[in-house]
């Protein structure tokens, strides 16, 4: 589709423009946004808002063409109120379209072929516009942003940000503000005000010449500053010369008078497209008209000659939105909703999709309309995957038209909750199924249905009841395959539980019934439910063998087969596994927390917290924060390893208030330890103590996964704070917990780090290093040795004590825990009085500029400032584009930069100055 629009034509020919008289000041702040962008001051975004026929298409049309002038490669597309499930049908519009085009129809086609994956399709879209915007600035305008359909809307909260660096120009207009452009560039919104008398009086020169009569500018008075409806009425009476003191019928308000002068035929036809859209097809509107398309010729010109209608080739459009809707507001509403059901069935007759019918039935469709809840049902299952929430308001809607007491409530009403589950809406999720219930349901029916509800109430944490519910159902149900599925879902809820080994058995069950049913589904949750019941035991080996196999029969679930590896110790396995996951992977914000986990492992702390800011980011991006505090306290913990107690104290608020916001079991301990280590920090051992008590309402400390690693600082913790019994029994826990899994070092070498703190055995102390020295994990060795060599020191023998400082010390400082290498360092200064080893002092962290970068940094800006785009970075650093995004976005944060120009600068600076100081 072209994006030219009828009242564009001629936007660069001369002073009289409608739309731009009195918008001087716009048009100069417009053409600043395109000379910044082209001089390489990185992303910009301009949002033009105001009522319609205010000016905001001209205005946009105007910054198009001063792009084009300046070399900018232009997407100028264009918002159809009625296609809002057609997927990136928006920014499409202006894609495709242009001279040159922005995107080939290959890219294309490769985008919508994984458009139910929106976090990849963005990321490729701003790949491909990355790449494009390398060799020339871009513009990418779309107008009436108001009716974006939702993954173009996703796409634009995306995308500005994603881009920050690259020379590209974001123009959108709308009605309101669409508050769709995140947290990317700094945005110029420009909201356009009614017209001054003064400029209104210039238009009606340009148009009228020589002086305006009194009469007009008391007829131009009604047009309330609107430049359009200033136009209308000035073209009439330059077409008619009246100047009464009466309008002519044809001015009244532009639009109406007009209409009376059509034929009969003419104005039918005109309403019709009204229903249809703002553009529509001939073809349609022929079939909604029950006419031939040949047999309109007459009302499309009479249309097309009252200035009404354009022709762009491929569809006719309403020459302004403003003509469209004063059509539309003439049809009686019953004849409206008529004429949008005739249009939905019309479209359905002629093989157009799910999609194409829905906008209509939406303003249509009735109870009882068997049709409508087919199609909505329909098109809810095409946009599940994609357009989650869309997906559910459909579903929704296909419910309420179905007539209270009918039997196809119930299936209806099962497809609706697992929309509303998907979409993240538990609790009406809960709510639509209870009031299915309430009707009575035949058996196997409510046991469906309690099936389906079993997702939401895991989602809702409410294991009790998941598990109360799926034994209700149990003793109903007749159907092997939901059976087998209740019996997972049993198996997942006892898995919070404190008796695992029933759980396993009923994971055992659920698995053999789900193989004889022959059901996928049930395979897949029982294969879960064991893993979790597996891990949450302690037992990784069998964790690893139950997830390996999940992983196997659905790859959607290969990051819990690499956290099972992670938790084996087997670092080598776990990345290779990882770069299995292609450029396609199904969950990204969980991929890159286990990469965020892996790297913690391996002491890679600032890897590991870009890895948890790109975890935390992609989940926000899906408006899906189940992980938020798992990803704060990481990075709380990583914040005090690096010595930075204002860091973790804001991630201990961000947990606090998402804790309090959503509670759940599993977020309590690790919120809890948490507080905890902060409390250490600060010195108050016994509530520190307290609060990795606390930790344990529900479970023990080794229970939950995210604390294992850290049960010798919690040992550390409940000394201070003098709780000795709490101390026994984490390291009683820690040894339990060696004894299931005696092939993995981590787990016996902070067995015996955690009983030789509590029995201030040295030998015990040296073991634990000895059997850590052979696992993959830097911290904890380093955390050993320096236990060591403080009682070494202590004992008085500084001799033995120095090789186990000094390998704590430079573990710790390769790792990037600053204050901890330097505690270790100082250890002999504290024990002794004699000054420490001082060749490991390291320098506090800058805040900004070049010596603020992390390593990880430093060599993106490299690759960057190279000529690399984001992916091809991220393919030389063996990481995700999404890790890279994340590290650009710290760069140009720290270096204070907005482009990529900027950043070749400093890169090039900092390399001469190195060459300089090698010299």
């Amino acid at each position: 589709m072209s994006p030219r629009r009828p009242e564009e034509e001629g936007v660069a020919a001369g002073p009289s423009r409608p739309g731009l008289r009195g918008r001087e000041a716009e048009l100069e702040r417009l053409r600043a946004l395109v000379e910044a962008v082209r001089d390489g001051e990185g992303g910009a975004i301009g949002l033009l808002l105001g009522e319609p026929g205010i000016g905001k298409t001209a205005l946009l049309q105007e910054a198009v063409s001063l792009a084009r002038s300046h070399g900018f490669v232009v997407s100028h597309g264009h918002a159809e109120e009625l296609h809002e499930l057609a997927p990136l049908a928006s920014l499409a519009s202006g894609l495709l379209h242009g001279d040159p085009p922005l995107l080939s129809t290959t890219d294309f086609a490769d985008l919508a072929g994984h458009h139910d994956q929106r976090i990849w399709l963005v990321e490729r879209l701003a790949q491909l516009i990355e790449e494009r915007s390398a060799a020339t600035p871009v513009l990418i305008a779309v107008d009436d942003v108001q009716w974006a359909d939702p993954l173009s809307r996703f796409a634009l909260s995306v995308l500005p940000a994603r881009l920050l660096s690259s020379p590209v120009l974001w123009l959108l207009t709308g009605r309101e503000d669409p508050e769709l452009y995140g947290q990317g560039p700094a945005t110029t919104t420009l909201p356009l005000r009614p017209l001054s008398g003064t400029a209104l009086a210039e238009l009606a020169r340009d148009v009228l010449g020589g002086d305006v009569p009194a009469r007009v500018e008391e007829l131009l008075d009604g047009a309330g500053g609107n430049p359009f409806l200033a136009a209308e009425i000035l073209s009439g009476v330059a077409a008619t010369g009246a100047v009464g003191t009466e309008p002519p019928e044809r001015l009244v308000l532009g639009v109406r008078g007009r209409l009376a002068d059509l034929r009969p035929e003419t104005l039918h036809f005109l309403r019709i497209g009204s229903v249809l859209g703002r553009a529509f097809s001939l073809a349609d509107a022929a079939a909604l008209s029950g006419r031939p398309a040949s047999g309109l010729s007459a009302e499309v010109d009479e249309a097309i000659a009252a200035a009404l209608l354009h022709d762009d080739g491929e569809r006719l459009l309403f020459r302004h939105d403003l003509v469209r809707q004063a059509v539309y507001a003439d049809l009686a509403p019953s004849v409206r909703r008529a004429l949008h059901r005739e249009a939905a069935s019309r479209l359905v007759a002629a093989g157009r999709s799910s999609a194409d019918a829905v906008p209509h039935l939406l303003k249509s469709a009735e109870p009882g309309d068997l049709e409508a809840i087919g199609l909505l049902g329909t098109a809810s299952e095409d946009v599940s995957a994609v357009l989650p929430d869309l997906a559910a308001d459909l579903a929704v809607r296909a419910l309420e038209l179905v007539p209270p007491r009918a039997p196809l409530a119930y299936e209806v009403g099962e497809r609706a909750i697992v929309a509303l589950t998907r979409a993240g809406r538990y609790t009406r999720a809960r709510a639509t199924g209870d009031a299915l219930l309430a009707r009575q349901p035949p058996l196997d029916v409510f046991a469906r249905l309690q099936c389906v509800l079993g997702d939401t109430l895991w989602h809702l944490d409410d294991v009790h009841e998941l598990t109360r519910r799926t034994t209700t159902a149990l003793a109903a149900v007749t159907d092997p395959a939901i059976r087998a599925r209740l019996t997972a879902r049993q198996a997942l809820a006892r898995s919070r539980g404190s008796d695992l080994d029933a759980a396993r058995e009923t994971g055992e069950r659920a698995l053999a019934e789900a193989e004889l049913a022959g059901d996928r589904e049930a395979r897949v949750l029982a294969l879960w439910g064991l893993g979790e019941i597996a891990l949450n035991a302690g037992d990784c080996a069998a964790a690893l063998a139950h997830h390996t196999a999940l992983s196997v029969f659905d790859p959607a679930f290969l990051t819990e087969e690499a956290v099972a590896l992670i938790h084996m110790d087997d670092f080598d396995a776990v990345r290779r596994l990882l770069r299995t996951a292609g450029d396609v992977p199904p969950r990204p914000a969980m991929l890159s927390w286990t990469q965020g986990t892996l790297n913690m492992g391996l002491g890679r702390l600032d890897d590991a917290d870009a890895d948890l800011v790109t975890a935390e980011r992609l989940e926000a991006d899906l408006q899906v924060p189940g992980n938020l505090v798992n990803i704060r306290v990481n990075r709380g913990l990583l914040a005090l390893l690096r010595g930075d107690r204002e860091a973790a104290r804001e991630h201990l608020d961000v947990v606090r208030t998402t804790v309090a916001d959503r509670p759940n079991t599993g977020n309590h301990a690790a919120h809890r330890f948490l507080e905890a280590v902060v409390a250490d920090a600060d010195g108050d051992h016994p509530a520190a103590a307290e609060h990795v008590r606390s930790a344990q309402r529900d479970h023990p400390f080794l229970r939950w996964r995210l604390l294992r690693p850290h049960v010798v600082q919690a040992v550390h913790i409940a000394l201070r704070g003098g709780d000795r019994k709490l101390a026994e029994d984490l390291a009683a826990q820690a040894a339990a917990h060696a004894t299931r899994n005696p092939t993995v070092p981590t787990a016996r070498g902070t067995a015996a780090h955690a009983s030789a703190l509590v029995h201030a055995d040295h030998a015990l102390l040296e073991r634990a290093v000895d059997i850590l020295l052979g696992g993959p994990r830097p911290l904890a060795l380093a955390a050993a040795s320096a236990d060591l060599g403080r009682a070494l020191l202590a004992s008085g023998d500084a001799t033995a004590a120095t090789p186990a400082l000094t390998r704590a010390h430079d573990l710790y400082a390769r790792a990037g825990a600053d204050a901890e290498a330097d505690r270790v360092r100082t250890a002999p200064e504290r024990t002794t009085g004699r000054p420490g080893r001082r060749t490991g002092r390291l320098r506090p962290r800058t805040e900004q500029g070049w010596d603020a970068l992390t390593a990880s940094e430093r060599k993106v800006a490299r690759l960057i400032a190279a000529g690399h785009t984001n992916r091809s970075a991220a393919e030389a650093l063996v990481v995700s584009p999404h890790t890279v995004n994340t590290h650009l976005a710290s760069i140009f944060r720290k270096l204070a930069v907005r482009s990529r120009v900027h950043l070749a600068r400093i890169v090039l600076a900092e390399d001469d100055a190195g060459s300089a100081a090698d010299d």
